[in-house]
């Protein structure tokens, strides 16, 4: 390969991998979502993750991602134990705990949850199990402690066992140090849940956004639990301006990306906005909306896995 180093040609293979992998994934998934169907998509992917093996991605100094049980799990791994964030589904447990142990022996000693959906805290128990604190924003622990119903998902969640719920909470901002490394979250209010954080770790220059960033997919907007477009839009905006072009983002979904792609999510977001809300001013009912398609300029890229441009209309639509 003329003109192309050693390191280059292996940064571009595992990124080609990795997007492998991905629309693999997400191919799986969009058979799951099955809107008209009477089973919910949450009973499907619990049964799709119950089968699915867990992947380690090396980020930076101490940190990994663990992909491949609902949203993605970043670990920081250090002689003292391990904080992760996120948990995944309860389902992988076994797998999940198997990828943890690959990276040290030593105990989970801190679990945050970015938000409060199922993909991300369903294995919190696992976690806790094993001797972890959970830490979220508080509205996070009201979520998990009653009954929530999720329209869109066609699923009503029992409230989570006393054990998976978060026990040290904050509402704007908590700051800890552990293994050297500063761990600063964030709560800026609303965004696709009420219950959205940022977490980032200062000196690996790492952001995990849970939710708030889908790289490469639309994104679900939980208009049922204090989401909305406007929020997504601003939470996002948030982001893209406390990251730099060196720091690595760590989505919710999809493969670990950059600033200059979560700018174009975030474009991607108020183009879309901007298109369902002229047609909405306009009297025009859902149905009419979809059929215009407003998402049309971006569904190349964005729409062909989960949530699809039909959805991701209806979502904005119900939002505005």
């Amino acid at each position: 390969m003329r003109g192309c180093s050693t390191g280059h040609f292996l940064n571009a293979l595992v990124t080609a991998v990795r997007l492998v992998l991905l629309v693999g994934c997400l191919i799986s998934l969009t058979s799951i979502w099955g809107l008209g169907q009477t089973e919910s998509p949450v009973t499907k992917i619990n049964a799709a993750a119950a089968g699915a093996e867990i992947t380690t991605e090396r980020l930076r100094g101490n940190l990994s991602v663990l992909m491949g049980s609902g949203g993605n799990i970043t670990v920081l791994t250090v002689p003292e134990g391990k904080f992760m964030v996120d948990a995944g589904i309860g389902v992988s447990c076994a797998k999940i705990t198997a990828a943890l142990n690959a990276l040290s022996r030593e105990p989970v000693r801190f679990l945050v949850n970015t938000h409060w959906h199922w993909d991300h805290t369903d294995g919190n128990k696992c976690i806790h199990d094993q001797g972890a604190t959970i830490i979220a924003q508080e509205n996070t622990l009201k979520r998990l402690s009653v009954a929530t119903r999720v329209e869109d998902w066609n699923f009503t969640f029992d409230p989570w066992p006393m054990e998976a719920r978060p026990s040290v909470l904050f509402k704007t901002d908590k700051t800890q140090q552990f293994g050297g490394e500063t761990i600063v979250m964030n709560s800026f209010g609303p965004g696709h849940t009420d219950t959205d954080i940022v977490v980032y770790f200062k000196k690996a220059d790492v952001m995990v956004l849970g939710d708030i960033f889908w790289n490469g997919v639309y994104p679900f907007i939980d208009n049922s639990t204090g989401g909305s477009i406007d929020g997504a839009i601003r939470l996002a905006n948030e982001a893209v301006e406390r990251v730099t072009d060196k720091t690595i983002i760590v989505p919710g979904h999809g493969p670990v990306g950059n600033r200059a792609e979560l700018v174009e999510f975030r474009d991607m977001l108020v183009g879309i906005r901007k298109n369902v809300s002229r047609l909405k001013k306009q009297g025009k009912s859902l149905d009419d909306v979809i059929a215009a398609r407003p998402t049309a300029a971006y569904d190349a890229k964005w729409g062909g896995f989960v949530i699809g441009p039909d959805l991701f209309t209806r979502l904005v639509y119900q939002s505005l």
